[in-house]
């Protein structure tokens, strides 16, 4: 009976040890972005981004699977490079949007599929139509960051979202529904 106890006590303890395992990281706002693209009629790609948004990475670096993300960022914290596009996205056409909406992710799973690589599985709010998505992520470095004296870790991740799935579908498909994004987040150990 004795050893089935120290058995039952061992497994309580190293179910606690790694459930406090993953550490809180905070997005470094200034080295992260979101990069999109749409092809515009068949005669250019378009491109814009997010980026300055905000987000928090529970980071276990021995068990990646225990980990978590999740980001928000202002509808209007998006870059088109030409005002006029900007506002055409903001109109009825598109987001029809104040600058207070935001865009959402929150992971529900990650699925490791390498040493530094796993899709992470997680739901996503934009225009107030939320989604499962998967993005394929890498993590690119994790260490001391040289100049902050601190733990760092660097990730980078893709996916394609159908804009038509968040009743973004506008001239579609004229104007390409498929729209890939290019993720790369650079996130500090919270003190």
């Amino acid at each position: 009976m004795k050893k089935i106890l120290a058995a039952v006590a061992l497994v309580g303890l190293s179910t606690t040890a790694a459930l406090a395992a993953p550490e809180k990281y905070v997005l470094d706002s200034s080295h992260s972005q979101v990069v999109f693209n749409y092809n515009h009629l068949g005669f250019s790609t378009t491109w814009g981004m997010f980026s300055g948004f905000e987000g928090e990475i529970m980071f276990d670096q021995e068990a990646p699977a225990n980990s978590s993300v999740s980001v928000s960022m202002p509808l209007s914290s998006m870059l088109t490079g030409w005002q006029a596009r900007f506002d055409h996205f903001m109109s009825k056409d598109f987001f029809a949007a104040n600058g207070d909406e935001q865009v959402t992710f929150t992971s529900t799973k990650i699925d490791v599929t390498g040493d530094n690589t796993a899709k992470i599985t997680g739901d996503l709010t934009l225009n107030g139509v939320t989604k499962a998505i998967v993005l394929d992520a890498k993590l690119n470095q994790a260490g001391d960051h040289p100049m902050a004296g601190k733990p760092w870790a660097g990730f980078d991740a893709t996916t394609t979202l159908v804009r038509s799935d968040f009743g973004l579908g506008k001239f579609a498909p004229f104007v390409s529904d498929d729209v890939p994004l290019q993720i790369s987040v650079e996130a500090m150990k919270a003190d």
